[in-house]
């Protein structure tokens, strides 16, 4: 049950982060540390790693529920 719950939590922090991504680059929302600002190539590689992630805990979520 934990590894379960582990893998819907984490798929679903990663798609978060993959969604936030797009949006950043569709919008062109700027981050702002201090006085350095994120580039946005960071995005372009952050949401297809993001994703990927997502994808695989999904993957394994439901290759671990399949009947046998």
């Amino acid at each position: 049950m934990a590894t379960k719950l582990y893998l819907i939590l984490s798929g679903a922090i990663f798609l978060l982060v993959a969604v936030l991504h797009l949006c950043r680059l569709i919008y062109h929302w700027p981050i702002v540390v201090g006085p350095r600002t994120i580039p946005f190539v960071l995005s372009y590689v952050g949401l297809p790693v993001s994703a990927a992630y997502c994808a695989w805990a999904i993957w394994l979520l439901f290759r671990d529920t399949r009947p046998r």
